[in-house]
């Protein structure tokens, strides 16, 4: 059974930057595409991005295209997303999980599963 664990998150100011990292253990998912999510109190999980099992395509919520990038490690068993120009909108419960039996990516949360615990992500004006 895979366990996911989010980390990076923090406190930063608008405009800054952050690195969240998505480890794996117990199972390698090099052969399936990962994706982030955040969330909101009140408000449903929500896309933010996802990457094929070579990194190879890349899918971003049109709210972070330009500013966020996802990648992965395989041989680390670690994904990535990197936050750019961060803004106060950004705010969340940052999650990564898993699209088992898929190689490509897709922006559909009901496609994921093994969920890590979250990183939260707070970005003061």
């Amino acid at each position: 059974q895979v366990q996911l664990v989010e980390s990076g998150g923090g406190l930063v100011q608008a405009g800054d930057s952050l690195r969240l990292s998505c480890a794996a253990s117990g199972r390698t998912f090099k052969n399936y595409a990962m994706g982030w999510f955040r969330q909101v109190p009140g408000k449903e999980r929500e896309f933010v991005a996802a990457i094929s099992w070579n990194g190879g395509s890349t899918y971003y919520a049109d709210s972070v295209k330009g500013r966020f990038t996802i990648s992965r490690d395989n041989a680390k068993n670690t994904v990535y997303l990197q936050m750019n120009s961060l803004k106060p909108e950004d705010t969340a419960v940052y999650y990564c999980a898993v699209r088992w039996g898929r190689y490509q990516p897709s922006t559909d949360r009901a496609h994921f599963g093994s969920w890590g615990q979250g990183t939260q992500v707070t970005v003061s004006s």
